[in-house]
C-alpha cells in the first residue's frame, strides 16, 4: 500500500441519543444554507430584497431534493427495483443517491414557482443563484466522502483514497486505494463558482438573463465528463458510456445554444434603471467578485 493516501472517515453517523445524525445530510443542508446566503447578497447587490431569496429558496430546495432522489432512482432503478431488491430503499435519501441533474431540473420548477409570486425573472434569479448552486454543490460532494462511495478507479497516486473493505467493490475486494472523484468534483465546483463570480464581475451586461446561468452547465458538465471517465460506481450504460455523460452533453449543447442564440443584446438591456423586481438593477460600478457587495 502506498506510504501516503487519504484516509476515509471512521464514521459517517452519529446518534444524539435515537437520533442519527448523518454527515451527508449536513453536508447537504451546509450547501444548502451558503447557496441561500451567497444567492441573497448577489440579488441584494443587485437592488433586489434578501427577503425575496429565501422565499424563493423555501420551494426550490424541496423541488430539489426531490428532483435529485427522482433522476438517481429513475437512472439507476434496478438498485431497487430489480428481483431481490428492496423497493422501500427508494426513499433513503440519507444513503446518498441524489442526482445533479435532476435536482437542478426540479430545483428550477421550484424557483420558477417562487419567482412567480414574487414577480422576479427566473433568468435573472437562475444568474443571481449560479455561484451559490455550483458552491453548494463543492460542499455537497463532501458527503459522499462520508458515505465512501461514488469513488473512480483504482490509484496509486499520493492522494489515493483508502476505502474501508465493507465499501469496496465486490469483484475486488483487496484493492484499497481508489481516485477521490469526490474530491475532484468538489475542487472543480469550487473552480467553477470563481470563474462564474469573475465573468459575473467583468462581463455583467453581457451575461444577463439566463446567460452567467449557461455559464454554469457549460463549465459543470465539462468537468463532469472527465470526473464520469473515472468512476466506477454502478451506472447503465449505452455505446460505452455512462448515461450521465449523454445527460451532461445533452445539457453542454442546450447551454451553448442558448448562449449563441441570445448573443445579440435584449430590447431592454440597456435600460438606464431597471427595477429590482423586474431586472437586476445594476451598479455604476461593477459589483465585487466575493459577494458583490461586500
Amino acid at each position: 500500500m502506498n506510504l501516503a493516501y487519504l484516509p476515509s472517515p471512521s464514521q459517517g453517523v452519529w446518534h444524539l441519543g435515537p437520533v442519527p445524525i448523518r454527515a451527508y445530510a449536513l453536508c447537504i443542508l451546509a450547501g444548502i444554507f451558503v447557496a441561500v446566503w451567497l444567492t441573497g447578497r448577489r440579488w441584494e447587490a443587485r437592488g433586489g430584497h434578501r427577503d425575496d431569496i429565501a422565499d424563493i429558496a423555501v420551494w426550490a430546495v424541496p423541488f430539489g431534493v426531490l428532483g435529485g432522489r427522482l433522476y438517481h432512482v429513475i437512472t439507476d432503478p434496478e438498485l431497487y427495483f430489480a428481483a431481490g431488491r428492496q423497493p422501500i430503499h427508494a426513499l433513503y435519501i440519507w444513503d446518498g443517491g441524489l442526482g445533479i441533474p435532476g435536482a437542478v431540473a426540479l430545483g428550477a420548477v421550484g424557483a420558477w414557482l417562487g419567482c412567480r409570486r414574487r414577480g422576479i425573472r427566473l433568468a435573472d434569479f437562475a444568474d443571481a443563484a449560479a455561484p451559490g448552486l455550483v458552491l453548494a454543490q463543492a460542499i455537497g460532494r463532501w458527503g459522499n466522502y462520508f458515505n465512501q462511495e461514488l469513488y473512480g478507479r483504482p490509484t496509486h497516486l499520493p492522494w489515493a483514497l483508502y476505502i474501508d473493505p465493507a465499501h469496496r467493490p465486490a469483484d475486488s475486494p483487496a484493492v484499497a486505494l481508489y481516485h477521490p472523484t469526490f474530491l475532484y468534483e468538489s475542487l472543480w465546483d469550487l473552480g467553477v463558482m470563481a470563474l462564474l463570480l469573475w465573468l459575473s464581475a467583468r462581463y455583467y451586461r453581457q451575461l444577463r438573463r439566463g446567460r452567467l446561468f449557461a455559464c454554469y452547465v457549460l463549465a459543470y458538465t465539462t468537468g463532469r465528463a472527465w470526473i464520469e471517465a473515472l468512476r466506477i460506481d454502478h451506472a447503465n450504460h449505452f455505446l460505452g458510456l455512462r448515461l450521465n455523460d449523454y445527460v451532461s452533453l445533452v445539457l453542454f449543447i442546450g447551454a451553448l445554444v442558448y448562449l449563441i442564440a441570445t448573443r445579440r443584446p435584449q430590447p431592454d438591456d440597456d435600460a438606464s434603471q431597471p427595477s429590482a423586481g423586474d431586472e437586476e438593477a445594476v451598479p455604476v460600478a461593477a459589483p465585487a467578485p466575493v459577494g458583490e457587495g461586500s
